[in-house]
């Protein structure tokens, strides 16, 4: 008798084994089976040697479908204990309080946002509201509730391929901005029903990218006013607004400038091209003297950048092989560019390459700065999104799957300052959509930002997804 078996289970797969073997043909190792078990004809008849016909192969083919639950259960458990192993005490107190300074999305969506019709291409969360705005390759652009998950309207103006969204603008009268392979850009108001206020012609290419320059940009007082797009002409545009006047172009690209992002004050500006470099602009100078500083560390189309927020400078200054960091009022310290060769690089902006983050496994397409300093979020044409942890000198610490196809966009909600009293003042995301109070830098000694834990990506399986605590 089994050890491992009680005698009601013994009889039982004795019984299958004699009806297994029988109805297979074996009728002498059967009736072996049977001459050694003492079970006559009687007890064991043509009846019950049915009824345990199949009982054997049942048994069998469900040990396998446990085995295959068991390894794919092992497999989740290496995955939890390696989230495990590379948490910290702060991440870990995050999951389970929604730390704002360390919180990181985790798939599922809370949210997948289906409406359009093609890819989609870009994504922006409104400067105050729980608005949301994704263009797409069907060139129209959605506006979504993202903390109902629900659509809300449709705009229609362009007829190429929308490329790219913002919001932004003037203190207390934020706008939405779009531009568009038709080589036009488009002015929206939101507080009148998305209205296209204004069209902005000039480029003579796609317009790939645009930013709102926040206010405070050292020697330019309409700066609350100025947004700066990027195009295939090779040339970089600022604009005025509320003229729809082009205020001055920036040439230096040798092909397609690919993305812009400025820095939170509105001084500096960075762009990515296709020629494979990263320039830096300061737009306090004339154009002649704008351009300070290339980036050459990528072998192939740089697609995004991002500037470092000042609370990523301690982590920053570490990689960099620096005691101190810089000052939290710089705003223009380090930045990070991401390209098609699957790397991200982050450099200090006297040029340097201080970290390269490999892991991807195909084109990276948009980079975020964690607000509370921390980490840098990376989507990519791998599908994912991935957390790397600056404190662990660029660690991936998180990999989300966030698309069913290449996740083209990723957008991290700007903070909302506590005790403001003007709409304007929240709105004109002093400190950018990156924000420099969002890092919890207290501004004037009243207001602080507060991070909004909410991230959004767009993909080119036409859904927007949006991930928050």
């Amino acid at each position: 008798m089994s050890n491992l078996l009680t005698s009601r289970q013994a009889e039982e797969l004795h019984k299958s084994l004699i009806a297994y073997l029988s109805s297979c043909g074996y009728t002498k190792s059967a009736q072996a089976i049977r001459d050694e078990l003492h079970l006559p004809e009687t007890t064991f008849d043509a009846p019950t040697s049915k009824k345990y016909e199949g009982l054997l192969e049942k048994k069998w083919t469900s040990v396998v479908r446990l085995q295959k639950k068991i390894m794919d259960l092992e497999t989740k458990t290496q995955q939890l204990q390696h989230e495990l192993d590379n948490a910290t005490p702060s991440s870990l107190a995050a999951r389970k309080n929604h730390d704002p300074t360390t919180w990181l999305p985790r798939a599922p969506a809370r949210h997948t946002l289906q409406s359009h019709k093609n890819p989609i291409t870009c994504i922006a969360f409104h400067t105050i509201f729980s608005t949301l705005a994704s263009g797409s390759e069907d060139c129209t652009i959605k506006i979504w509730d993202h903390e109902l998950g629900e659509l809300e309207r449709t705009l229609k103006s362009h007829t190429k391929a929308v490329l790219d969204v913002d919001f932004g603008g003037p203190r207390g009268n934020t706008l939405l901005a779009s531009c568009s392979s038709d080589l036009t850009i488009k002015l929206w108001d939101p507080a009148d029903e998305y209205k296209n206020i204004r069209t902005l012609p000039g480029h003579d290419h796609s317009v790939s990218s645009i930013r709102f320059i926040p206010s405070g940009a050292a020697g330019a007082p309409l700066s609350g006013n100025l947004l700066a797009s990027a195009s295939r002409d090779k040339t970089i545009r600022i604009w005025d607004v509320t003229t729809g006047y082009c205020l001055r172009t920036l040439r230096g690209h040798g092909d397609w400038v690919r993305s812009i992002s400025p820095s939170f004050d509105g001084r500096w500006l960075i762009s990515t091209s296709s020629d494979q470099s990263t320039r830096l602009w300061d737009l306090s100078q004339p154009d002649t003297n704008a351009h300070k500083q290339t980036f050459m560390a990528h072998e192939h189309v740089v697609e995004c950048c991002a500037f470092a927020p000042p609370a990523s400078y301690p982590h920053l200054a570490s990689l960099a092989g620096l005691k101190k960091p810089p000052p939290a009022s710089s705003s223009a310290e380090y930045l990070a560019t991401g390209g098609r060769d699957k790397l991200i690089k982050l450099f200090s902006t006297n040029g340097i390459c201080i970290k390269t983050l490999s892991g991807h496994d195909n084109w990276i397409r948009a980079l975020v700065f964690h607000p509370g300093g921390k980490y840098l979020l990376s989507c990519s044409d791998d599908k994912t999104i991935r957390c790397w942890d600056l404190a662990q000198e660029g660690k991936c610490v998180r990999v989300v799957e966030a698309g069913d196809h290449f996740v083209s966009c990723l957008r991290w909600a700007p903070g909302v300052f506590r005790e403001v009293g003007v709409n304007g003042e929240a709105n004109g995301r002093v400190n950018g959509s990156a924000g420099g109070g969002a890092n919890g830098v207290k501004e004037d000694g009243a207001k602080q930002e507060q991070i909004r834990c909410a991230v959004a990506c767009g993909s080119v399986d036409l859904n927007v997804r949006v991930f928050s605590a």
